[in-house]
């Protein structure tokens, strides 16, 4: 509870005969001071303020800094934010309690008191990371993934019981469940939170972090909370607020009605785009206007999750009727829809259309002009329009095809791709594709103009067909920011009944995949009586989890992924997800499209991005005539009928009614007990990380950084998926030797997500994304360097793995750095980006920019983020990754003040060296104390210690 109250902000909210003490935003007067125009969002966080004054580490200046906030402003005042509750799903959350568990023992070990580590905040967990899609286009294809993913994550699951009964306030969804943030916006989000401290009952507004950068769905129901690394979440379950510069808030507002045929996936798309180019990265986005009323708050979470695609911290609505509505639909109480509507009110929380907030920046979108849309073929920003869809691909094809491929005089070539190829390498000769045999089913339209590279597929059952570049190997609806939306997801099973019913069939090479967010899907589709429509197409349930948009695609069809690696093809997924980064989908598809649930199956139907939607028929019906998209697309009336009459409270009340209990698989599990964990020496899933061996009860001085080496030079847009470990493991991988060398048979490897518990394997794995290119070691693909301790030369310096390589540096005491181009880490909030990071053994990175989450994360590693001069990168300066670096002034930091720049010089082996100023993105005092202590958790130890 706050020990000051400096404006007397302190008062009573009676709703319905009860009473809650609130903190109230209209106290907090004074010249220079407009709480009334401040955005939603910042209200928020004034609130958080006024509640948490403690004259310590928030102040009654703190609070007058938000208060008096200039929007006009860059962002400098630094304030601490206490969020109500964390959120985690299983991949990242794992990792938590297996650094709490550590903690638990190096607290005693320090001479502490275990029962410290624990969460003071409400921590609740969702499984939903687990489940992987290797069972499709069968009625038993649920049970057999949830068998297959129980005997997968065993000793996982037994350590996570064992946590839920170890530490206080932490709660755990089981699998089978739903997606953690559909969960989280239909059950676990409150809106207006409350909580009994000190005997008094307390109301203030629900905020949270979680460790998922999609933890923003929440946004939707005015809910503020956004995506942290897994150490944050861990420092903010311990009770420590989360260090923040106050933001500059972008005002994005919206007019008019969606249009018929634009879904809400289309408008987020759009928004995705015009966000990303507009720069908001660091920034709280938020919508306002009178389009704000008119939009479903399914639309509006569609929106929230897609924030971190755009690069904002946030992407909030405030609380209005609607988010009452669908609250009320979800089956809160009524106790709660009253005091949510009550206290948005009385706080001035309630969304006014007429009003004008200030904003720092502002955007306008008139949602009539959203069109059909999709995003690909490999960054969630990148829209095209469904009419261009055809001609993007062929565009993009040429930069995922061999050269020799490409036709060059067929009617129709894209000049732009041939432009691209050298004038040397174009081919003389035509490659055009030889129309398929008439036995067969094509995906290869023989109309020209493009790669062409056919081949033919033959299943057991002896049926051929030709495949080419451009085939749809996976159709997936799957991810939560598509999922938690009735109107597209009623909008894909009803264009599969008017499909089924013209008598149309997906393709027999596409991977179809349902995989909803939540069991309440399930329900208003039986209902409804659309299951077996979608069913019929293949598109029959898989599990509650996030598959395919994470990469627990499972494997392609084995004829399909034969062919597409025998003839080195560019086949395609079309997917209902928010990301489509390379190399995240399925190893075997190279081009990934994001699209709206309908778009998923017509895909399905179509079995090629080499058609054109709009024009190109899909199929043909019984009677032998072309059936077309426009044939089988449901209206938004069609649409709104079914919900109206198939969704009901009470779908949301009974699957959520003992939703921390789980199926009879989960409560059979043996659980070990005990307030520390039995640690099993040969556990190749959770095992004891070393972060707080040989720990002093007090830090040692920060050190400058000498004779450091790079292990990896990247170039622009390197994202978390690159660099933390993800998707399957090889068997030649270091990773995959190390579960060999363990007695694990291949069969048994499982995905790097579920290993997350063993720091062992994730070393192994960091920055192995097989689409990683590390300039150092030219001509590679994956996780390869150079090794310059192997050679009396940087020139002759052999080619290894990342992780021998940083076996070697360790050993001969050789720090490392990593170089990087722009928008360095965005993507997902993975700790093991900045862990695997720093246990390779970097300890600076020196990038053009940096996403937010893992720049704070690497902070929270120990290892410091540098940012090359403005206008200055790599091949400016002449950095080739073979010289020797020298780091010098971050012993400032020693002083208690953190330097605006430190010393950077690189010598190169000819004698040669590069000096400059790099900007240290070390961006809050709470960011710099962090660095002092090695890391976040240790420094989290050594406060808890010391109280």
């Amino acid at each position: 509870m706050a020990s000051q109250d400096s404006f007397g902000a302190k008062s009573t909210l009676d709703v319905d005969g009860k009473s809650y003490e609130i903190f109230r935003l209209d106290a907090v007067t004074g010249e220079g001071l407009d709480v009334q125009s401040l955005p939603f969002s910042l209200k928020v966080l004034l609130e958080n303020l006024l509640r948490t004054e403690d004259g310590a580490d928030i102040t009654a200046d703190d609070i007058k800094a938000l208060a008096g906030w200039d929007e006009t402003a860059e962002p400098d005042e630094e304030i601490q934010f206490t969020p109500a509750r964390v959120i985690m799903q299983d991949f990242t959350g794992v990792p938590c309690v297996v650094d709490l568990a550590t903690m638990r023992e190096a607290m005693a070990e320090l001479g502490g008191d275990p029962a410290k580590i624990n969460p003071l905040a409400p921590a609740e967990m969702v499984i939903d990371h687990s489940v992987i899609a290797d069972v499709f286009g069968t009625p038993e294809s649920f049970e057999r993934n949830v068998e297959i993913e129980y005997e997968r994550n065993r000793e996982r699951y037994q350590f996570l019981r064992w946590g839920q009964g170890a530490f206080d306030d932490f709660k755990v969804v089981p699998p089978g469940t739903g997606i953690v943030h559909q969960v989280n916006i239909e059950h676990l989000a409150r809106t207006v939170f409350t909580r009994e401290v000190d005997g008094v009952l307390q109301a203030y507004p629900d905020t949270c972090v979680g460790t998922d950068s999609h933890t923003t769905m929440v946004n939707g129901i005015g809910v503020v909370g956004w995506g942290v690394g897994g150490i944050e979440a861990e420092a903010a379950m311990l009770g420590q607020p989360v260090s923040m510069l106050i933001p500059r808030v972008v005002g994005f507002k919206l007019n008019g009605d969606l249009p018929e045929g634009a879904t809400a996936t289309d408008l987020v798309l759009t928004i995705t785009e015009m966000l990303r180019k507009h720069g908001v990265v660091g920034k709280f986005v938020e919508f306002y206007g009178p389009g704000v009323s008119a939009l479903p708050l399914a639309n509006r979470a569609t929106i929230g999750n897609m924030s971190p695609e755009f690069g904002s911290t946030i992407a909030v609505f405030p609380i209005d009727e609607e988010t009452v509505k669908y609250l009320e639909l979800t089956g809160r109480s009524k106790e709660q829809l009253a005091l949510v509507e009550a206290y948005a009110k009385e706080q001035g929380l309630w969304h006014d259309p007429s009003a004008e907030p200030r904003f720092s920046e502002t955007l306008e979108l008139d949602l009539a002009t959203v069109v059909p849309s999709l995003a690909g073929p490999k960054r969630p920003q990148d829209r095209v329009s469904l009419s261009n869809a055809k001609e993007s691909f062929r565009g993009a094809l040429v930069d995922y095809v061999d050269e020799g491929h490409v036709n060059t005089e067929s009617e129709g070539y894209d000049e732009e791709v041939e432009e691209s190829f050298p004038a040397s390498d174009v081919p003389s000769h035509s490659s055009k594709a030889s129309a398929p045999r008439k036995d067969y089913v094509s995906a290869a339209p023989a109309d020209g103009g493009r790669a062409s590279n056919p081949a033919v597929v033959e299943t057991a059952d002896g049926t051929k067909y030709e495949i080419d570049h451009g085939a749809v190997a996976i159709a997936a609806i799957t991810s939560c920011t598509n999922t938690s939306n009735p109107s597209v997801m009623i909008g894909a099973a009803l264009l599969a009944k008017k499909a089924v019913e013209k008598g149309l069939t997906r393709k027999p090479w596409v991977k179809t995949t349902l995989a909803p967010g939540s069991k309440v899907v399930s329900d208003y589709y039986e209902k409804s009586g659309l299951t077996p429509y979608l069913d019929k197409l293949g598109f029959n349930l898989v599990g509650y989890g996030c598959t395919t948009c994470i990469g627990n695609s499972g494997p392609l069809i084995p004829e399909v992924s034969k062919a597409v690696n025998d003839n080195d093809l560019a086949v395609v997924s079309v997917l209902s997800g928010n990301r489509n980064f390379e190399g995240r989908i399925n190893p075997d598809v190279k081009m990934n499209y994001l699209a709206s649930p309908p778009l998923v199956v017509a895909y399905a139907l179509a079995g090629s991005m080499d058609v054109d939607l709009f024009n190109d028929p899909l199929g043909q019906d019984t009677d032998g005539n072309d059936v077309f998209l426009k044939d089988i697309w449901p209206t938004a009336k069609e649409v709104e009928d079914v919900i109206a009459t198939a969704i009901t409270s009470e779908m949301f009340t009974t699957d959520y009614a003992d939703v921390f209990a789980g199926d009879a698989q989960w409560q059979s599990l043996p659980t070990p007990e005990g307030k520390t964990f039995d640690w099993d020496p040969e556990s190749t899933y959770v095992r004891k990380p070393p972060y707080f061996e040989g720990m002093p009860d007090e830090p040692a001085p920060v050190t400058d950084i000498e004779g450091a080496r790079v292990l990896l030079k990247l170039g622009d847009s390197v994202t978390t998926d690159h660099i933390s470990p993800a998707g399957a493991i090889k068997k030649d991988s270091p990773a995959g030797r190390y579960l060999a060398e363990h007695g694990v048979e291949q069969r048994d490897f499982n995905s790097y997500g579920s290993r997350r518990g063993n720091h062992e394997v994730m070393i192994r794995g960091t920055f192995a994304n097989i689409r990683l290119r590390n300039q150092i070691a030219p001509g590679t693909e994956g996780g390869f360097t150079r090794d310059f301790t192997a050679a009396d030369s940087a020139a002759d310096a052999p080619v290894t793995s990342v992780y021998d390589a940083s076996v070697n540096y360790q050993a001969a005491g050789i720090p490392l750095v990593v170089l990087a181009g722009k928008e360095y880490g965005s993507g997902s909030s993975r700790d093991w980006a900045a862990k695997g990071t720093s246990l390779l053994g970097v300890k600076a990175v020196i990038a053009e920019s940096y996403e937010r989450i893992h720049r704070s994360n690497l902070i929270g590693m120990g290892v410091i983020p540098l940012q090359f001069p403005e206008g200055q990168n790599t091949e400016s300066l002449g950095l080739t990754g073979e010289e020797t670096f020298a780091i010098t002034g971050i012993t400032e930091l020693n002083s208690g003040t953190t330097p605006r720049t430190v010393k950077v010089k690189a010598d190169a082996a000819d004698g040669q060296s590069v000096e400059f100023d790099a900007v240290v993105r070390i961006d809050t005092p709470g960011e710099a104390n962090y660095y002092r202590n090695g890391g976040i958790m240790q420094y989290v130890l050594r406060n808890l210690l010391k109280g």
